[in-house]
């Protein structure tokens, strides 16, 4: 195995047949984007003038300058190559546009209501955007696949390590257009 057959690994979905394309809304696509160009037009020019300065200074070995740039630009080209692989392949679904409201699919804000009676939103997004703290759930995730495609009065089958569980939902919400 080559380190380049690492990243290919990495690039990879859990679960998921290499060559699956990564779904991304927009906000998540400019997000990655944005992102992209902060490290490549800001923070690496930094760290390499650094870098360049305590080259300048001497010994290496024992200037941590030195030691510490070299190892944030590793860093930092690292997830520069890791985030344009990524948008090489990203496929950018506007929830907006969804057609078929009645039913979920990705993008979709959906309310179900578990066993317990507890209701849980939570927003359907891809990989890099999923956020349990703002209820948003990778379309891959298990909740979500057994979401994706019920209406509003299915039942869902979700399995847990605890069994299977029953989700009904509730309500199904995408953003205006």
């Amino acid at each position: 195995m080559t380190p380049q057959d690492d990243d290919d690994e990495d690039d990879a979905p859990p679960g998921l047949a290499p060559g699956t394309p990564f779904y991304m809304t927009p906000a998540g696509h400019a997000a990655l984007q944005a992102e992209l160009h902060r490290l490549w037009t800001e923070e690496r020019p930094k760290v390499v003038e650094v870098v360049s300065w305590a080259a300048g200074l001497g010994d290496r070995s024992e200037n941590a300058d030195y030691q510490y740039g070299k190892r944030r630009l590793r860093e930092i080209d690292r997830r520069v190559r890791f985030l344009r692989k990524r948008l090489e392949r990203v496929q950018v679904v506007d929830p907006a546009t969804q057609p078929r409201r009645d039913r979920v699919f990705f993008g979709a804000t959906v309310t179900y209501a578990r066993e317990d009676d507890r209701e849980v939103t939570v927003t359907i997004v891809g990989i890099d955007e999923a956020d349990t703290a703002q209820h948003r759930i990778s379309w891959v995730s298990p909740v979500a696949r057994a979401l994706l495609g019920a209406g509003i009065g299915d039942l869902v089958r979700l399995r847990t390590p605890q069994g299977v569980e029953s989700l009904e939902i509730v309500s199904i919400a995408y953003p205006e257009r």
